[in-house]
């Protein structure tokens, strides 16, 4: 049976999303280094210390066909700003969720999330077909929520105690969806927006 993933480059006249590689370590680490956002407690930036298994799972979650990780690179500096992602994917469902974004904090609040969700989002429906496209935070990460409503997802739920954090507290995941009938009108707001 065919991958549903296949490596791509998707990129607009600002932005180009490449597949992630181990070589992308290190200036995974420097953009993530503006503003610290290893440090954020309500959201996963990889570190030095993490990078590696950050990577290594992007790379097996592609070989298993269950998602595409890219790095995000700004054409006009042509350094890499973040990382973003397809993820817990099920083919024979065309269902998948876009995750594991991050953007150096000089990026944050800029056209670049929508640019990238609009390439992201556009593949997703309109090459791989999928019928849902899910989006996740947790409930403390306000500017995430705010961002995922601004593309036009919709708040589906919470899932309450969803994952045990690594100080033992416990994260509630705020779930999104835009799903196929959705995105004609989200691909234009975006469009407009940007």
């Amino acid at each position: 049976m065919k991958k549903w993933f296949q490596e791509i480059v998707l990129e607009t006249a600002h932005v180009k999303l490449i597949p992630i590689k181990e070589e992308h370590k290190d200036d995974l680490i420097v953009a993530s280094l503006d503003g610290n956002l290893a440090e954020l407690w309500y959201t996963s930036v990889p570190t030095v210390d993490t990078i590696t298994a950050y990577i290594s799972k992007a790379l097996k979650d592609f070989e298993e066909d269950k998602g595409l990780a890219f790095v995000v690179i700004d054409k006009k500096t042509n350094r890499i700003i973040g990382t973003t992602r397809y993820t817990n994917a099920t083919a024979e469902h065309r269902r998948l969720e876009i995750g594991y974004t991050w953007y150096a904090q000089s990026y944050q609040k800029t056209h670049i999330n929508s640019e990238c969700k609009l390439l992201l989002l556009t593949h997703a429906f309109e090459a791989l077909k999928a019928i849902a496209v899910e989006l996740r935070t947790n409930w403390y990460n306000f500017p995430s929520r705010n961002a995922i409503a601004r593309l036009g997802a919709k708040q589906d739920g919470v899932l309450r105690n969803h994952q045990i954090l690594d100080d033992g507290s416990f994260r509630d995941t705020v779930v999104f969806y835009i799903i196929e009938s959705e995105w004609k009108a989200c691909k234009r707001a975006l469009h407009y927006k940007i």
